[in-house]
């Protein structure tokens, strides 16, 4: 992480879901500034309940997801050649970092073809990457949300 980056506001919300014959079915998480994690998963599949979380990370955890996001470089990427969402579903990145605010949609990646395929294959990779494993796969592991 570049000297500074590690000061000032830091705060990320991702957000993938879609609309279909079990409703408004989603999975969205939430990185707030005063270190609350805000995690929910709405599954109406087999009448599943929604699913809320929140828990309080270390200022360590909080550095090491603000080295994540800063080190995938993906405040330097654009989403106006990304696929729209669609009838598949959406999915939503807003990240503040100090003085810097980025907000992504797309469309739900299926794979890495989905990502190959696309008019913006770099920048699109580093989104995929950056949400689902190292968000996703990499935290989320190391936390027991029972």
């Amino acid at each position: 992480m570049a000297e500074g980056e590690d000061n000032g506001e830091f705060y990320l919300r991702y957000y993938v879901g879609h609309k279909g014959k079990f409703g408004h079915e989603f999975l969205e998480f939430e990185f707030r500034p005063d270190g609350k994690l805000r995690y929910a998963n709405n599954s109406n599949y087999k009448n599943d309940t929604m699913i809320r979380k929140e828990v309080f990370l270390t200022p360590a955890v909080l550095k090491e997801c603000r080295r994540i996001v800063s080190d995938s470089e993906i405040m330097k990427e654009d989403d106006n050649n990304w696929p729209e969402p669609d009838r598949v579903g959406r999915q939503e990145l807003e990240i503040v970092m100090g003085n810097e605010h980025i907000s992504f949609t797309t469309s739900k990646i299926g794979s890495l073809m989905d990502v190959q395929t696309s008019k913006d294959p770099e920048g699109l990779r580093i989104f995929y990457y950056l949400v689902q494993v190292h968000l996703i796969a990499e935290l989320f592991s190391s936390y027991d949300f029972q």
